[in-house]
């Protein structure tokens, strides 16, 4: 397939050329040790090809918010050892004041972390002066980190412009399943949107109607929904003053032909606690006490019946309060469901965000949906339908 953009497949000769590879290696630690590693585990395949393929690969990332102050706990000399262990060969670490030296020493094959790139003040400004001196270090450029693409920096939008770029393994991946999910999917395509409220997906509510078949709203959003079509919430999460904003998006998904699903039985409780009395009731039940925490088991099973007649499912937000049990029924039985689907090949599911990501995982399915994308505003930005810089720059 000819993809918009250019891949590792598309490099040519990389033997004994200095590579600049862009990854997300902010990961989360606690008492020097990588509390989750999933994004190192990412970067593997890319820099592992490109070292085995002759390359000088110099990984470039950023590590938590120094804003351009050098901060030793924030030096990625720290994940040097972790990523090391990970690859399963040597890692070198380099310095930005010793750069070119230590460079001009690496051999093909050579892996070495160059320090965290927003230890330069004009990294997040993407300064030319700072993507001029990180070009001076490569004479290729590979953008891994679709994570960190929807932010014009340094390191992932302007070098871009001043070497020859190329997406590695993991943003070849990400597109691709974007691609599939609302680029160019096969219909009916089924959007799930959760979270707790609508102010903050109000962007991806307006673009989604307008390319989905069908519209499952779930979390606290649902419940401003509800109480735009006049249902009483009780003491639910609902932000009643955009009861006006609600109405305009359910108007324009009938305008698309949009089916917009909302609750019709719900979970609810007087206490948001772990494990309190809990009730079962039609939306128009809810006592003025209450509060709505997930949605309903009948409700759930018919959204089950939505999916088994769509062909694409894109995923972001839980259906229910799901951290706290037994609120996370709903968000754990639909992804049982849509994850059997794919594994039918009756579904393409892509899912993302990172409530969504602990949600799949604790239903124990992340692993059986097509395509998991660990990016979180990334993820969001495009669901909004917005250009991200990062992956504009690398088009061919």
């Amino acid at each position: 397939m000819t993809r918009a953009f250019k891949t590792l497949d598309d490099m040519g000769e990389v033997r004994g050329k200095r590579v600049l590879v862009r990854e997300d290696l902010n990961v989360p630690m606690a008492d020097g040790q990588v509390t989750d590693d999933t994004r190192l585990r990412a970067a593997l395949p890319t820099v592992a090809e490109l070292a085995d393929r002759g390359a000088i690969v110099l990984v470039l990332a950023h590590f938590g918010r120094p804003e351009g102050v050098r901060d030793p706990k924030l030096s990625l000399a720290l994940l040097v050892r972790p990523f090391s262990q990970l690859l399963g060969r040597p890692v070198q670490f380099v310095d930005w004041d010793a750069a070119d030296d230590a460079i001009a020493a690496l051999r093909p094959g050579d892996i070495a972390v160059v320090e965290n790139t927003r230890f330069f003040a004009g990294e997040e400004t993407n300064d030319a002066a700072v993507a001029d001196r990180m070009a001076q270090l490569g004479d290729l450029y590979v953008n891994d980190a679709f994570s960190a693409a929807h932010r014009a920096h340094a390191s992932t939008e302007g070098l871009a412009h001043r070497l020859p770029g190329f997406a590695g393994r993991q943003m070849e991946a990400e597109l691709d399943a974007l691609d599939k999910a609302l680029g160019n999917p096969e219909h009916p395509v089924a959007a799930v949107v959760g979270g707790a409220k609508v102010s903050t997906k109000l962007n991806v509510l307006q673009h989604l109607v307008a390319r989905v078949d069908h519209l499952i709203i779930g979390g606290g959003m649902a419940n401003t929904f509800l109480a735009a079509r006049g249902v009483a919430v009780g003491k639910s999460l609902c932000e009643h003053d955009l009861a006006a904003t609600a109405e305009a998006i359910l108007a324009a998904a009938e305008r698309a032909g949009c089916t917009v699903h909302l609750p019709y039985d719900v979970v609810v409780a007087t206490e948001f606690k772990p494990n309190p009395m809990t009730r079962t009731v039609n939306v128009h039940e809810v006592a003025a006490a209450e509060m709505i925490l997930d949605i309903g088991p009948a409700a759930t099973e018919a959204l089950g019946d939505v999916l088994k007649n769509c062909r694409t499912l894109v995923w972001n937000g839980p259906l229910g309060a799901f951290e706290t049990p037994p609120f996370d029924a709903a968000t754990v039985a639909l992804a049982k469901t849509a994850a059997a689907l794919t594994q039918d090949g009756s579904l393409v599911s892509v899912a993302g965000g990172g409530d969504t990501v602990a949600a799949l995982n604790q239903a124990g399915v992340a692993d059986r949906f097509s395509f998991v994308s660990t990016a979180g505003g990334a993820f969001l930005e495009w669901m909004e339908g917005r250009q991200l810089p990062g992956v504009a720059a690398l088009k061919r």
